[in-house]
């Protein structure tokens, strides 16, 4: 099976099959060694994982990759003390958490990364996704995030196996 390349460029643009989007990266810049709360964007290559969507305000979004409603109990541990850290967990969570039913439509269609995923190692970062980004392309918390029209366009090309790469920015 063909895999696609996508590309993020590091000044904020996602590369695939000829296409070129803008891209909203993290706070933090681009970092080779991420570390949890640093909102910085990792590089690496990653793998596509399960998509997320919010049924009750998009339909399922067209792709190869496994879907799968968002419900309001569901959320991603980003506490690196608890065994459950860079995981979908159900809310409610004793552990440190984010929610994916967001009251903003950032994570009205979310797509997990394969980062720090196997193994998990604490404190190294979670929760890096690709998601819709604000009006004005506000930068991340380290996820990357796109306009919804041109996520739902992408995913449409995504199947299992596809990767994103995140090279380091070039030194002057």
């Amino acid at each position: 099976m063909y895999q696609m390349q996508i590309i993020v460029d590091p000044v904020g643009f996602i590369r695939y099959l000829g296409h070129n989007s803008p891209c909203a990266l993290g706070k933090g810049g681009l970092q080779r060694d991420k570390r949890e709360g640093d909102g910085a964007t990792p590089v690496g290559t990653f793998t596509m994982g399960r998509i997320f969507y919010r049924a009750d305000r998009t339909t399922r979004p067209l792709s190869g990759l496994p879907c799968h409603p968002i419900s309001p109990d569901m959320g991603w541990c980003d506490d690196p003390d608890h065994p459950d850290y860079n995981r979908l967990i159900t809310l409610p969570h004793p552990a440190r958490h984010e929610k994916l039913w967001r009251d903003d439509h950032v994570y009205d269609v979310v797509v997990e990364l394969g980062y720090n995923t196997e193994p998990v190692i604490a404190g190294r970062g979670s929760a890096i996704f690709i998601h819709v980004a604000k009006p004005d392309y506000a930068p991340t918390e380290g996820c990357i995030a796109l306009k919804f029209e041109d996520l739902l366009d992408l995913l449409q090309m995504c199947n299992e196996g596809d990767n994103v790469t995140i090279p380091a920015p070039q030194s002057p």
